[in-house]
């Protein structure tokens, strides 16, 4: 019998990536109950599906077809809603990105799971494309020296991170302002730039780690009007870059991780968000300016996640709790040395 989903969460990921992938993996997973706080989206999605809903988390825990939990919630509230879901006796839980918000979050909530036995997966769609496992195959069997490792991201606005960084612009007597966020403002700047490592460049760190996992410093860190940011930093001794922006009139979508090492580079380039499209493509190209472009795969990252899953549940994987504190520390780590070099740069 498949898994029973409870998902919390019902905003645009959850209709056009969850909800697809999980239809395509029904010998493993059925949705049976999805939540949210109060927006009504619960309801249509969970018809979809012959679901039940509900608002907040209680009566999905307290559902007894829910077996596997989903937080696909603001990350504010994943640390709060991993331990309900483990008070419940979940026996899975998939968290969307970030585990938490601060180091404290995540190694409660990953010590809370290793002690009740419950598998725990971040949803870092990148890092688990198909895609991914075959550029870092290429570096490993060529024993590349990796010397340097960017991320560049360009989208349209994407309402979410909006409304999330608009958040931090005060307004009167300390109000929330609903226009674009003062990044001339050091601490508001800052915390922008906090916020989008966590939801945006999150997507990429955990590939960066995997190659340079000994984070060292950041070295220059700014926001990117209208929003977005630029991040450079060292690992291991390797330069990494870090850039994106949300231009509303600007190029088509741009998600391409690139790897430059004594001989080559190797270029990954993501499918837009929220698409369906297979796995990235994966480029190399060597000193002599030869170029090689492997084969692209029909699944993509957001399906291979829940296999993932689906095979900690049945025993056919190894959970590795360490990984995903590591990665969760790492970012948390990241996104504050940003935002610090942020503010003591206006300071200097």
């Amino acid at each position: 019998m498949p898994w029973g989903v409870g998902i919390i969460g019902a905003g645009p990921g959850v209709g056009a990536l969850h909800l697809p992938t999980l239809a395509r993996l029904g010998d493993r997973f059925t949705v049976v109950h999805v939540a949210d706080h109060g927006s009504g989206r619960a309801a249509a999605l969970a018809a979809g599906v012959g679901a039940a809903t509900s608002q907040g988390t209680a009566a999905l825990l307290a559902d007894p077809a829910v077996e596997v939990v989903a937080i696909c919630s603001p990350p504010a509230e994943h640390a709060r809603q991993i331990h309900e879901s483990i008070a419940a006796g979940v026996r899975a839980i998939l968290c969307e990105k970030p585990l938490a918000t601060t180091a404290e979050e995540a190694r409660s909530v990953v010590d809370a799971c290793r002690q009740a036995g419950i598998p725990l997966l971040v949803a870092t769609n990148h890092f688990y494309d198909e895609a991914w496992d075959r550029a870092k195959h290429h570096l490993v069997a060529l024993e590349s020296d990796v010397r340097t490792i960017s991320a560049t991201v360009a989208l349209p606005p994407n309402g979410r991170f909006h409304a999330a960084v608009t958040e931090l612009a005060p307004g009167p007597a300390g109000a929330s302002s609903r226009g674009a966020p003062d990044l001339a403002d050091p601490h508001v700047a800052a915390a922008v730039v906090r916020q989008l490592v966590l939801g945006l460049a999150v997507h990429d760190l955990p590939a960066v780690r995997d190659l340079a996992p000994d984070f060292e410093g950041v070295d220059f860190a700014a926001a990117v009007p209208p929003i977005g940011y630029t991040v450079g930093f060292r690992s291991s001794g390797v330069r990494v870059l870090l850039t994106a922006v949300m231009l509303p009139d600007g190029p088509d979508p741009v998600w391409r991780l690139t790897i430059g090492t004594s001989t080559d580079r190797v270029d990954v380039e993501f499918p837009p968000s929220f698409v369906h499209a297979g796995s990235a493509t994966v480029r190399v190209r060597r000193g002599d300016l030869r170029t090689t472009t492997y084969r692209r795969d029909a699944d993509d990252g957001y399906l291979r996640e829940w296999r993932v899953l689906a095979d900690l549940l049945d025993g056919s994987a190894t959970m590795e709790y360490h990984e995903v504190l590591d990665d969760a520390l790492f970012a948390v780590g990241l996104a504050d040395a940003a935002a610090d070099a942020i503010r003591a740069g206006a300071r200097s």
